[in-house]
């Protein structure tokens, strides 16, 4: 049996197509290594992806690092937005004064530093979703940040350090219901501080015990991830 080939034209649009499809998948997924000041001393080293205005930064947890961002970061990226995913100082190359005392170092410093990052490069509006303790510092920043600085923030398993009355970003708490530490569940406080913050805010409990990041690692993290997007996608 003889198989025709497509005309010349056809294949040609065909070549473009796969070519155009390629660069745009690359262009979501890729990824740069980046490093900035922070204010108050030290240098924080983060991976970038993507493209755009709208950004947002990627806070981990006191288990995780940047690199365990990079599955969440390539969805984002791949619906439009910029990614920043950041090492705490004293994690990986990031460095920073108070970084051996984990309970008091200024870890709000370092995601105010990634936020000024991104708006310093063209960033028009810059959200941040922070893990456990890296959610405790985004919300910090928030507290410590000029108003309209973060956009919004999306807290999991975790709740802001300071008095959530003063955040001053639009908040999306999401917390599994069973998930507990040694004082015992982190619902309780969690909601006692959504209580607190300021509308507009959001709180999802989701099934299970995973703490944080963890809840990716889940039946729960499509849903998890389709909140967050939702989240940071709403006008």
């Amino acid at each position: 049996m003889m198989v025709r080939e497509p005309p010349y034209n056809s294949r040609m649009s065909i070549l473009r197509a796969l070519v155009l499809t390629l660069v745009l998948c690359a262009g979501s997924a890729a990824q740069q290594t980046i490093s900035f000041p922070i204010e108050d001393g030290g240098t924080i080293c983060a991976d970038l992806y993507g493209q755009g205005t709208r950004a947002v930064v990627l806070a981990h947890g006191g288990r995780f690092n940047k690199e365990s961002w990079r599955d969440q970061a390539r969805v984002l990226a791949s619906k439009g937005f910029r990614v920043l995913a950041f090492d705490f100082r004293g994690v990986g190359c990031s460095t920073g004064p108070g970084a051996e005392d984990f309970d008091n170092a200024p870890f709000e410093n370092d995601v105010l530093a990634a936020v000024r990052y991104l708006r310093a490069h063209g960033a028009k509006t810059v959200s941040v979703v922070g893990g456990s303790f890296g959610g405790g510092a985004a919300g910090d920043a928030s507290v410590k940040s000029a108003a309209g600085e973060i956009d919004r923030i999306v807290f999991l398993g975790a709740a802001p350090n300071l008095s959530a009355e003063k955040l001053k970003s639009r908040t999306l708490f999401i917390v599994a219901r069973d998930d507990a530490n040694d004082a015992g569940p982190r619902l309780p406080r969690i909601r006692a501080q959504y209580e607190r913050a300021p509308q507009p805010k959001e709180l999802i409990v989701v099934d299970g015990s995973a703490h944080a990041q963890f809840l990716f690692q889940t039946d729960q993290g499509a849903r998890v991830m389709r909140e967050i997007v939702r989240f940071l996608s709403a006008p």
